[in-house]
């Protein structure tokens, strides 16, 4: 190996070292940020992006205040995990499969998308559409980064075939659309409404017809390669993990509904899981 292939396999290395800590921290926030909307701690710092006019407000500490300054602190730490990758990306990019600076561009252009839909959520004090895109935006920078790893991981391996990749995109594809449904549930108090009074029942219905084919996707994904023996035996872990996943999520899903989505836990849970199998369906994707 010349000195060359040294420097490119050891910036390499480093990238791919952030890159799976930002994978990490992004479903953190994912998760963190679900706890935030069920414990209605959206708005519990006024302004932005500091809280109570303070970088650490702790005068007026509460547990609402604390998670959505968490929150914050989080999002700040993920942006900044990012901000490093990108700079050595610009640094090192000669050493870097062709194309993967401009990647890299998307992602902290999502970041500071990501950061002003933050403020949107709190000016416009926590408008559904704000928070539907503030949390798609969030997958969307977790589908990038996975997508950078892989690359990075990958960059000399065979292609998959094209059918497998689109035919993957229909699951993960369907579990965002089934996600936004799930973060316009919560954030129009329609599934409280719905079980308390039964009134706008049409989204909790919704979120849960659409359960159906997204499983059904993931199942014939599964299937699919249990034919094809050389696709499972080169992704069992992830497929194994995306049904245990799959099952996980339609028992919290139920579980939430039979305790009338009094347990916050369940709720983030319910959350963190989803963000879990997006970021596998990715991983199998790419």
């Amino acid at each position: 190996m010349n000195k060359l292939e040294n420097y490119q396999t050891k910036y390499i290395s480093t990238l791919i070292k952030l890159g799976n800590h930002s994978v990490f921290a992004i479903i953190a926030l994912i998760a963190i940020g679900s706890a935030t909307r069920v414990m209605e701690a959206g708005l519990a710092c006024p302004d932005w992006p500091l809280c109570y006019g303070s970088f650490l407000p702790i005068s007026h500490m509460n547990i609402r205040v604390f998670l959505e300054w968490f929150h914050r602190l989080d999002a700040f730490l993920v942006g900044l995990l990012i901000l490093v990758q990108f700079s050595l990306s610009v640094v090192w990019r000669r050493f870097l499969p062709k194309g993967l600076l401009k990647i890299y561009s998307f992602l902290l252009f999502l970041v500071i998308f990501q950061g002003s839909l933050g403020a949107l959520t709190v000016i416009n004090i926590l408008a559904s559409y704000a928070v539907i895109s503030h949390l798609l935006i969030a997958f969307s920078l977790l589908i990038t980064a996975t997508y950078i790893n892989q690359n990075l991981q990958n960059n000399n391996s065979i292609d998959s075939k094209l059918w497998w990749k689109i035919l993957l995109s229909i699951p993960l594809l369907l579990t965002l659309i089934q996600s936004a449904i799930g973060v316009k549930l919560s954030s129009t108090w329609s599934a409280h409404l719905c079980l308390s009074i039964n009134k706008n029942c049409l989204i909790l219905n919704s979120h849960k017809l659409f359960a159906v084919p997204v499983s059904i996707s993931i199942f014939i994904i599964f299937i699919v390669a249990l034919i094809d023996r050389d696709l499972f035996i080169n992704n069992w872990k992830f497929l194994v993990s995306m049904i245990a996943l799959l099952g996980s999520q339609i028992f919290l899903g139920v579980l939430s509904l039979k305790t009338n989505l009094n347990q916050p836990l369940l709720i983030v849970s319910h959350q963190l899981v989803a963000s879990l199998l997006i970021a596998n369906l990715s991983t199998l994707v790419f």
